[in-house]
Parts: C-alpha cells; sequence; structure tokens
C-alpha cells in the first residue's frame, strides 16, 4: 500500500492495453541507474542505487564499479561486520536508516542485500555477504529488508543465485546436486521471500546447470514464483543478460542497464509471435508495480540526520567486534596498560572501513582507531610498520625498523594488520588466505620486541592465522566496519564497549582444510560444488577437523552461564528455553546458538546446524529466559525422490551454547515428521520397502518360502535387489511383482 493507502498492485490485465512500445520498454532501463516509466498508467520512472552498507548514488556521470564518486553517505558495516553482530535489531536499524537517505536522493530501490553463501573464504566479494550459514544469512537479511521497506524503499536481493566466485563470474556454470541446492544456496533466498516479499530479486551473471540464471525458467519462475510465491520483479545484475526475449521468457522482468539493441529484439520478438505476449505483459506489470510502490513513497522534501546515522553505523560497529582470544586478560587496556600504549601499523590510521567496487561509498565522514585513542588518551606514540596503500618511496625495512624500536619501548602495543583493496575487491578472488608476508614478518619482531601486543584484524574474509599470530595473547577480528569503524575498535580496545560479536564464518587453520577448496573455483568455464552439504563449519565438523576458531565464536570481558535447558514440539517445529547468567563482573550480550542434529538420520547430514539464536544484554549477576522459536521449516530438508520439503521423523537433539563446538547444553526430542510417501516401483528395494506400513510383510507373502529371507547373507544381499529383479531370483511373473506393487502403494500390504 502507498502512504495515502491507495494500492499499488499491478496486474498483467492493467497492461495489456499499453502499446507494444511502452511495455517493451517497460522490461529494460532507461539508463543506468534509472527505468523507464508507463506514461499509459501516469507513472514516473523510478531511480535505483548501489548500497547494501550505504547508498552510491551518483547525479551525474554514472557507472558501476565506483570508479566516480558518488554522493556523500553514511558507510554502515559492509554485510561482513553487520553479520558478525548476529542482531536482528541491528540489521533492521541499518537497513532503515539507509533508506533514510535514500528517500532523500529520490532512490526508490536499493541494490542489496548480499546474501550469497560463503563456500570458500578466497571469494574476492564476501566482504558482500553475510555467512557461510543460510540460517543467519536468512534472519540477518529478513530483518534488513523489512527494515527498509517498511520505510517505503524498495530492497534488491542479490545474487540470485549460486553466484559464489567472482573469478569467471561472467559466465561460469555451476553443476549442484539437488539437495545442496535447496538447503544451502537457496534455503536464505526462500526465508527472505517468504517471509519479506522484497519489492526486487536480482539474479546473477552465472549459469546453473548448463543455462544462465537470467535465462533460466526453473529458478526464476518455478523456484521464486511457483514454490515460493514471489509478487516482486526479476532485475537483471547489470549486464547479466545476453538475450532479452530468452530472458522475458524465463520469468526476467527487467533488464539492466539500459540495452536499445536487447529492446529492438523484444520488440521484434513480440512482432513475431517467438515470445509470447503474456511473458511481456507478465514482465511489465511487474515493474509498473514497482513504479507504483516508487511513486507511493517519494518524497521531495525528506531529509536525514547524518549526525544521526553515524551513531547508528557506531553502534552497529561495535556489535560487530569479535574478540577471537584474550590470554591473560590483556584487554581491556586500562590504567598503566592504557598509559604505556604504542600504536602499530598503517591501517591504525589508514582505515580499510568497507569494500571494493559497485558499493564503494562515499562516506559522510571517517575516523581512524589512531584518532580514537588519541582522543581518549592524548598523544599515542604511533608507527606505521608498513604501507597499507601504493606508497611506493616507502621503505619496508626501515617501517618495520621503526616499529619494532617502538614496540621495545612501549608498555602495550596494539598492532593493526589486514587485507587492502589490491587483494579483496569484486571482480576477481584471492590467491590465497595469507596476510601479505610483509605483515608476518612485522608481527614476528614486533612480538619478540614486546609480547604485550594485542593484534586488530582488517578485512573482509577469514585469512589464515599463521600460528605466530595465534599465540598474540589478543587478537580482535574487526572485519570491516564502515566508517565508524575506529571508534568502535578504540571503544573495544580501551573497554568502553564490551565486544560482543560472533563469527559468521569459520576461521580454519589452512586453506586446505576448507571443504570446497579441491574445486573452487573451478576450470574451463565449470565449477562442481563437490563438497555438497558440507560447507564451512558443516564439512569441518562432519570431517573432525581442527579449525582456528569456529563458526559462532566470540569471547567477551565478562562470562556467561547457560543452564536449565528445555525443548519442546510446538506446530511442527520447536521452542527452546535456556536460563542465561552473566557471571562476570561487566555489563554485556550473550548470542545464545541453538544447533540441531538428527542421530541416526536415514539421510545424509551434517553433524549438527543452527537452526536458531537470540541475543540478551544482561548487568552483572542479572538472569534471564531466552527463548528461541524454531519453526518446521528450519527442520526440513529436501527430498530430491518427491522434490519437495520435508520433515523426518524421529529424535532430534538440540544443542545450545556460545558457538558450533561451544554446546554444554543438549535435549532431545521426537518428531513425527511429515516425509512424503513414495510409491514402491520395480526399482524399490527390500531395504526401502521396510519404511513402508506393511511393505516387508508383503513381500514375505509375495517369495513365499524362498531363501532369500532365510538365509542372514542372503537377507542383506536381497535388501538391495530391486524387487523387479525378483523375476529371475525368485521366479516371479511381471505380472506378480506389479499386483503387489499396486497393493502396497494402495496401503494394503496383505492381500
Amino acid at each position: 500500500m502507498g502512504q495515502d493507502g491507495t494500492s499499488t498492485t499491478v496486474d498483467a490485465a492493467e497492461v495489456a492495453p499499453l502499446p507494444a512500445a511502452e511495455k517493451v520498454a517497460l522490461t529494460g532501463g532507461q539508463d543506468f541507474w534509472y527505468t523507464h516509466g508507463a506514461p499509459g498508467l501516469g507513472l514516473e520512472p523510478i531511480m535505483t542505487s548501489d548500497g547494501p552498507h550505504g547508498l552510491r548514488t551518483q547525479k551525474a556521470e554514472a557507472d558501476h564499479l565506483g570508479l566516480n564518486d558518488s554522493v556523500p553517505a553514511t558507510c554502515f558495516p559492509p554485510a561482513v561486520g553487520l553479520a558478525a553482530t548476529w542482531s536482528r535489531e541491528t540489521a533492521a536499524a541499518v537497513a532503515a536508516a539507509i533508506a533514510e537517505e535514500a528517500l532523500a536522493e529520490g532512490v526508490s530501490v536499493v541494490l542489496g542485500p548480499g546474501m550469497n553463501i560463503k563456500r570458500s573464504p578466497l571469494c574476492g566479494r564476501n566482504f558482500e555477504y553475510f555467512s557461510e550459514d543460510p540460517h543467519l544469512a536468512g534472519e540477518l537479511a529478513v530483518a534488513y529488508v523489512d527494515g527498509m521497506q517498511d520505510r517505503g524503499v524498495g530492497t534488491s536481493v542479490k545474487h540470485f543465485a549460486l553466484n559464489n566466485q567472482e573469478t569467471d563470474r561472467m559466465r561460469v556454470d555451476v553443476s549442484v546436486d539437488e539437495r545442496t541446492l535447496h538447503e544451502i544456496y537457496l534455503r536464505a533466498f526462500r526465508s527472505v521471500v517468504t517471509r519479506a516479499q522484497p519489492w526486487t530479486i536480482m539474479c546473477s551473471y552465472n549459469s546453473v546447470l548448463g543455462t544462465l540464471v537470467s535465462q533460466n525458467r526453473f529458478l526464476l519462475t518455478e523456484v521464486l514464483r511457483e514454490q515460493w510465491g514471489f509478487e516482486g520483479a526479476v532485475v537483471s545484475d547489470w549486464g547479466a543478460v545476453v538475450d532479452r526475449p530468452a530472458a522475458v521468457a524465463a520469468g526476467l522482468d527487467l533488464q539492466m542497464p539500459a540495452d536499445p539493441g536487447a529492446e529492438q529484439a523484444l520488440a521484434a520478438a513480440l512482432a513475431e509471435g517467438t515470445v509470447d505476449e503474456a511473458a511481456v505483459d507478465r514482465a511489465a506489470a511487474k515493474v509498473a508495480r514497482l513504479l507504483r510502490q516508487g511513486a507511493a513513497h517519494r518524497d521531495p522534501a525528506a531529509t536525514y540526520d547524518a549526525a544521526a546515522h553515524h551513531e547508528v553505523a557506531l553502534g552497529a560497529a561495535r556489535r560487530a567486534i569479535v574478540l577471537l582470544r584474550n590470554e591473560g586478560g590483556l584487554l581491556p587496556l586500562e590504567g598503566d596498560a592504557a598509559a604505556g600504549l604504542a600504536v602499530i601499523g598503517d591501517f591504525a590510521q589508514t582505515p580499510r572501513y568497507q569494500g571494493a567496487g559497485s558499493s564503494h561509498v562515499n562516506a559522510t565522514r571517517v575516523t581512524s582507531a589512531l584518532e580514537a585513542l588519541r582522543t581518549e588518551l592524548g598523544e599515542v606514540p604511533f608507527a606505521r610498520g608498513f604501507s597499507a596503500g601504493a606508497d611506493e618511496a616507502a621503505d619496508p625495512d626501515a617501517l618495520r625498523a621503526e616499529a619494532v624500536e617502538l614496540a621495545r619501548t612501549a608498555g602495550t602495543v596494539v598492532l593493526f594488520l589486514g587485507l587492502g583493496e589490491d587483494v579483496e575487491s569484486e571482480g576477481f578472488d584471492r590467491a590465497d588466505m595469507e596476510l601479505p608476508a610483509e605483515q608476518e614478518r612485522l608481527l614476528e619482531e614486533v612480538l619478540a620486541a614486546n609480547p604485550r601486543t594485542a593484534v586488530v584484524l582488517t578485512h573482509g574474509s577469514a585469512i589464515r592465522l599463521s600460528e605466530t599470530l595465534r599465540s598474540a595473547p589478543a587478537i580482535l577480528e574487526a572485519w570491516l566496519l564502515g566508517q565508524a569503524g575506529g571508534e568502535a575498535t578504540a571503544e573495544v580496545l580501551l573497554g568502553r564497549t564490551n565486544p560482543s560479536g560472533r563469527l559468521a564464518e569459520t576461521i580454519p587453520l589452512r586453506l586446505a582444510d576448507v571443504p570446497s577448496t579441491p574445486y573452487f573455483p573451478g576450470e574451463h568455464g565449470r565449477v562442481t560444488y563437490g563438497e555438497g552439504l558440507f560447507v564451512g563449519y558443516r564439512g569441518f565438523d562432519q570431517r573432525g577437523t581442527e579449525v582456528a576458531f569456529p563458526f559462532g565464536h566470540g569471547l567477551s570481558y565478562t562470562t556467561f552461564s547457560h543452564e536449565g535447558l528445555e525443548v519442546a514440539e510446538q506446530d511442527g517445529g520447536l521452542v527452546v528455553t535456556v536460563q542465561v547468567t552473566n557471571t562476570g563482573e561487566r555489563e554485556g550480550r550473550e548470542v545464545v546458538q541453538a544447533y540441531v542434529a538428527v542421530p541416526g538420520s536415514a539421510i545424509s547430514r551434517a553433524p549438527r546446524e543452527l537452526k536458531g539464536f537470540a541475543e540478551v544484554t544482561l548487568a552483572p549477576g542479572a538472569s534471564a529466559a531466552v527463548r528461541i522459536d524454531i519453526p518446521e521449516t528450519e527442520l526440513q530438508y529436501w527430498d530430491a525422490r518427491a522434490g519437495q520439503w520435508a520433515v523426518e521423523a524421529g529424535t532430534y537433539r538440540v544443542e545450545v551454547g556460545a558457538s558450533s563446538r561451544d554446546l554444554p547444553l543438549s535435549a532431545e526430542v521426537a518428531l513425527e515428521g511429515t516425509e512424503p510417501r513414495i510409491p514402491a516401483t520395480f526399482s524399490t528395494t527390500p531395504l526401502e520397502l521396510s519404511a513402508i506400513p506393511g511393505g516387508t510383510e508383503a513381500l514375505q507373502e509375495l517369495v513365499g518360502d524362498s531363501p532369500l529371507f532365510q538365509d542372514p547373507e542372503m537377507v542383506k544381499m536381497f535388501e538391495q535387489i530391486p524387487v523387479g529383479r525378483l523375476t529371475g531370483f525368485a521366479g516371479l511373473a511381471p505380472e506378480q511383482i506389479q499386483e503387489f506393487l499396486d497393493r502396497v502403494n494402495a496401503g494394503d500390504g496383505r492381500s
């Protein structure tokens, strides 16, 4: 509905009378950022803008890769930082603030959030995606979309689907099995579509199983619209469409940016009858609906408070910082430790606070961690240690020597390390997981000179933490924190803020341990997702692989206890309650995580999967009952035999704690399940028949006194023989077997 309560819907019947040229125009952009209008419906064009973590609105020269300046806007933590908050509330607050800025700039649709699964830490665009886990990604995306669209600005959830690498991203063909497709790579998109109905979905560049996503009817129509009930418009990633007639026929509604040749091709196909007019009407209606949604919320008088939005960015950054390690309580730096502080590392004064590429924001203000520390403490000694940029005049040996000398004389050192935009960016994947060798050498020499060293890491995706780095007494994982990241980092270091972030991706010991490594990024234009379901922590747990820090990990300056776990079935799902107590001396935020396992499952599963989480902030000594609802949809697996979602009947174990490998509480509950009954056929085995009521008894009656049921060794062999083959093993006629199958499938196992 619009702000005045009027309907924003448009259907194909309303669009059908429009001239063919107007309908065709609606299916493509007017220029780089604007759609066409619909004069016949009295609808003006609308403007789109990049902006998963802040607007990149361009008023003059247009480009899609951040080559030209955009209007100033608040740079919030990118998805890699936002996900580390594990906070739906924070995601919604950031999205709402971006929506206010969008309205002030005349933008109707923000291109985000990015929510592809982090299949490999090498993906150059991981900074723009939430997690390796579909539940966490889906929950944050739902909150983000609701937070933005409740303010009258549309989202464009991206990149649908299986866009999990930058290498050959414009054409790479993804081969994936059916269960993995639905349970891992489509699951978060399913959550956001069914629960939040984004105004648009952005299709990705790549192919899936031999068909470009932009013209993949299975994904754009069968899955999005028929299975999930998507009501919005499907828009292409910029430049993703090769054949507009084929794309529109498959379910694409809007090709961006403008492409006059594609418009002419669709007009010709429509005139020749090679594309169904109903498909063009559908696409035009979806775009017209989008125009009406934008018009209903357009506000030429809209403004925003830049200072207030900086505070929103600061609040998000505070929650995003993950305390990985804090041996001996080195942090927070208080009293003498703060007084004798020295800061080393170029990132402390030249912050890397966002990713590179199309999402690059022209921030309204940026405060470095060094500036923030000096504001709190006065003059703090500083040495660059290395060059974070393209400073060709810098002498690496001299910079390192200066830093090591400063470390030797300091009481405590905070060392800022990380990756630059030259290493990770949209458009290419990383070659490895390593810190630059120059920084590793600096780390070794600084730690040797002063063991009281806390390391702050700045980067957009997991890096390998060398043995030397893991030996540092304190490690803060600061990811990319947006324009207020320097202030937030200083607050955490000094104890003004208690860290509460959690890892949204596993930090492995080495790249070779990552389940996708043997298959990433593919070759000759093809990539096979050979690790299947076992992405991220699922794969590490399935193999029993040691990791540097597990999924969900994050320390605090206080401590928490979890007690009194209770689990109950409700509406096919689960209700989990647990008592959480702050057992330390500081106020803190705890993220309670619930993982589900199915012991003895008949299908391949990870040892445990995240299915729910909740956050709670407690004063010292305070307790609270925390409730986590796990709906039935989260317990479902994809049954490839029936082509549908199902809940397996059996015993479910719920484990609760502070990370995927810190789960002190567990409880079990039995669920009846919703598994479909699969009809028995000539290919069904006796083992499969045993799962059908009366199936085994009917088979015994069919084979009579055959030794197939008498000898133990024969029984084991017999279990794997399709019943259609019994014509040779048991001397049965095909008609007898068909009669037997008919009785079993009718639910009448015995004659």
